[in-house]
């Protein structure tokens, strides 16, 4: 009795992906992500990095021949825009660098901090002082613990990083009443 040929069930619709040399999914980079490309490059990964985080978040789409084919077209825009885009970044960095942003916390006498203040509550003080930083940006060797002046590293892009001053300064209480009054 001859074996039956399996084939496996598709969904309608339903398109093969772009393999690349290694295994993975052959992507074309509509946006720069970190540690993996800048715009207009291919890349190749894994198959649930692909369609859970990259496609959907709208960071890169298949790379067919006809999606390649343009980028080589428009190459040189794109080298335009992104000199662009690290140029904006670079002159923020330059802003930042000028600025000192004060934050407020409760400290004992001794100056040590009850937290501790962390990259969430700079992230919220220089958006405060309008600069659009996300705490993910905020690079801190570990919390803050103390009152004091600290020098923060901000990383704003893949080849640009920034350093802002911070002061953490005693939070000011309300005044108890006198009783006198």
């Amino acid at each position: 009795m001859p074996k039956a040929k399996t084939t496996a069930k598709r969904l309608p619709g339903a398109k093969r992906l772009p393999k690349g040399p290694h295994g993975g999914v052959e992507l074309l980079l509509i946006q720069p992500v970190e540690h993996l490309g800048k715009q207009g490059d291919v890349v190749e990964v894994k198959v649930g990095y692909a369609l859970n985080y990259l496609l959907p978040q709208g960071l890169a789409t298949f790379a067919t021949g006809h999606h390649k084919r343009m980028v080589e077209k428009h190459r040189a825009q794109l080298e335009a825009i992104e000199k662009a885009r690290l140029a904006g970044l670079q002159a923020l960095a330059a802003e930042l660098a000028k600025q000192s942003i004060t934050i407020e916390a409760n400290a004992n006498d001794e100056g040590h901090l009850y937290g501790s203040v962390a990259a969430h509550e700079i992230s919220n003080a220089l958006k405060k002082a309008n600069f659009h930083i996300g705490p993910d940006q905020v690079r801190l060797q570990g919390p803050l613990k103390e009152l004091g002046l600290y020098t923060v590293k901000l990383h704003l892009g893949s080849e640009v990083d920034a350093e802002v001053k911070i002061w953490v300064v005693p939070s000011v209480g309300e005044e108890e009443p006198t009783a006198g009054n």
